[in-house]
């Protein structure tokens, strides 16, 4: 009988109680039935435990310090190409008002009848205009009263706007109901025309930081309503819960933990806002109610340009072209940086 196999008496023995092996289970189990005997030509292979603990399969290896949103914001801006074109657009703007020596060392206030309506020239790539003035020292140089005003307005209505709305935010209640009344009541006022009424009062002290106060004026409302509405979303949260808990100031939870986390859609506003007032700036001056004709802006060059659109529709192009890239610069860069710094976007 091979000795695999076993007598059909086997089962009935063990069945039995019998405890003693049959004369093939000893030869085939020579060292008891845990140990089986090893046959000439066999390997004997006993494959190893392998356990792994969930902690080790479901755990990631992370020892980077934790991100904060503007973190994650900024990575998520530096792969969006929009961004670095905005961006690029943007830098050369501010390079224009700042330092426009850089770019041309002709005087844009120099005007020569014998040029009038001429085309370009060496030195004059973009021609002449009707007085004779030199169109791209004249766009270069409108660079800087348009942005100044821009930047300017911005700064202004995101103090006066965050002041408000930050104000009523937080406080509710009978502050609110009256900061609220007063921003519904300028928010019921167009800009553009309320700039035209009150610049038609400063005739004669028409300089940019007139036109900036008056813009200012009237355009802080949407900022005081965007911050009323961050800071009570921000105020309920468990942080701001715990630092009144811990004893904390009003003041040091509307500044250290509130404004922070709020500032996020008053930055992407005042992006866009900053190119609204800028188009401002242009509408005023293209109506000769803006800044004076000393001052050279894109505005003031586009109204000059328009009786020889006909004739000679680029003397309008360069400036009008240089107003709208600049415009659509902070335009996209708003939309960017709110793709960025929206939560569901980031999820996406």
């Amino acid at each position: 009988m091979p000795n695999n196999e076993f007598p059909a008496g086997r089962d009935q023995s063990l069945e039995h109680g019998l405890s003693q092996p049959t004369n093939d289970q000893a030869h085939f189990f020579p060292g008891g039935r845990d140990q089986a005997l090893v046959r000439p030509g066999q390997e004997h292979f006993i494959a190893e435990t392998d356990e792994t603990g969930l902690g080790a399969v479901d755990a990631v290896a992370d020892d980077s310090a934790p991100t904060s949103m503007w973190g994650e914001a900024w990575r998520d801006l530096r792969t969006r190409p929009l961004f670095w074109v905005s961006a690029l657009l943007i830098l050369l703007a501010l390079a224009l008002a700042v330092v426009p020596q850089l770019f041309t060392s002709t005087d844009p206030s120099f005007c020569e009848l014998g040029n009038s309506l001429n085309g370009p020239e060496a030195g004059h790539p973009f021609g002449f205009d009707r007085q004779g003035c030199d169109i791209y020292a004249r766009t270069v140089y409108g660079a800087r009263a348009s942005v100044s005003v821009g930047v300017l307005t911005t700064l202004l209505v995101v103090l006066i706007g965050t002041v408000f709305g930050a104000l009523a935010g937080f406080f509710g209640g009978f502050m609110d109901t009256i900061l609220s009344r007063i921003t519904d009541m300028f928010f019921a006022i167009p800009l553009v025309l309320a700039a035209i009424v009150v610049m038609q009062m400063f005739k004669e002290q028409r300089t940019i930081i007139t036109v900036v106060l008056v813009l200012g004026l009237f355009g802080w409302t949407n900022i005081a309503r965007i911050t009323r509405g961050a800071v009570m979303t921000a105020k309920n949260e468990e942080y701001v819960t715990s630092a009144r808990a811990l004893g904390a100031s009003k003041a040091k939870m509307l500044l250290s933990h509130i404004m922070p986390n709020a500032a996020a859609p008053i930055i992407v506003y005042s992006t866009v806002a900053l190119g609204t007032f800028i188009v401002a700036e242009a509408t005023l001056s293209f109506l000769g109610i803006g800044l004076p004709p000393s001052i050279v802006s894109w505005g003031a060059d586009i109204a000059k340009a328009q009786t020889s659109l006909r004739t000679q529709p680029m003397v309008l192009f360069y400036p009008a072209m240089a107003l709208a890239l600049t415009v659509l610069s902070f335009i996209m860069m708003g939309d960017v940086v709110r793709d960025a710094l929206d939560p569901k976007s980031r999820k996406r």
